[in-house]
């Protein structure tokens, strides 16, 4: 009779275990997607930008300034002729660019790495340039962004391949508010789980005292 007891016993303890495993397991699955979740968010942080053409009609050199900037799921690159007529750039016009611009900055060419009295000076920057002066930048160029991001003298170039001081404002306030929401969000979705991991943990104990008798 006791040996039956006992049987019984060791069949509901290993029962209550198995199911507080089960649940912890899912629990740090929930987790394991959530982060996967922030991670995918994370990458496809883009950029929507306008760019403007200008031509200069003494020298008739073409050059490029950035018109409007604004979060966007994916990234886009529409492009304003001197005419006022936009298209939005290709994947692989975009890629081009990209690739003509890091050679120059390989090879010291680049308007991005000059001296800004250099730039203004020669006109301004070129469409691949104002390309990875924009704030779409890191998505599209990540490896030449990282190349670039501690030159001194590309960040004043950056400011300056916006069309005016407001246009750079209202970019880096829309970004900065975007960055905000999301790393709020990121934070509620943390402290649900570990809502959820210290729930198992109570139940845990309580179970394992209401079993031996604690």
């Amino acid at each position: 009779m006791n040996r039956h007891i006992k049987n019984i016993s060791s069949a509901t303890i290993i029962g209550s275990m198995g199911a507080l495993i089960l649940a912890t397991m899912q629990g740090c699955g929930d987790n394991s997607q959530n982060q996967v979740e922030q991670n995918s968010q994370i990458q496809k942080k883009g950029a929507t930008v306008t760019i403007q053409e200008y031509i200069n009609k003494d020298t008739n050199k073409t050059t490029y300034k950035i018109i409007d900037e604004v979060p966007s799921v994916n990234t886009r690159v529409i492009l304003r002729d001197a005419n006022g007529t936009e298209r939005i750039l290709s994947q692989a016009e975009i890629d081009k660019l990209v690739k003509e611009e890091e050679k120059r900055v390989e090879a010291g060419t680049s308007a991005l790495t000059k001296k800004p009295e250099e730039v203004r000076d020669s006109g301004g920057l070129g469409l691949a340039g104002t390309l990875m002066a924009s704030m779409a930048a890191g998505a599209i160029g990540a490896a030449l962004m990282n190349k670039l991001s501690n030159n001194p003298n590309y960040q004043q170039n950056r400011r300056a391949s916006y069309s005016s001081p407001s246009v750079y404002s209202r970019s880096q306030s829309s970004f900065s508010k975007a960055r905000s929401s999301f790393s709020s969000a990121s934070r509620t979705t943390t402290s649900s789980s570990a809502t959820r991991r210290s729930g198992f943990g109570s139940s845990s104990r309580s179970t394992s005292r209401s079993i031996f008798g604690g």
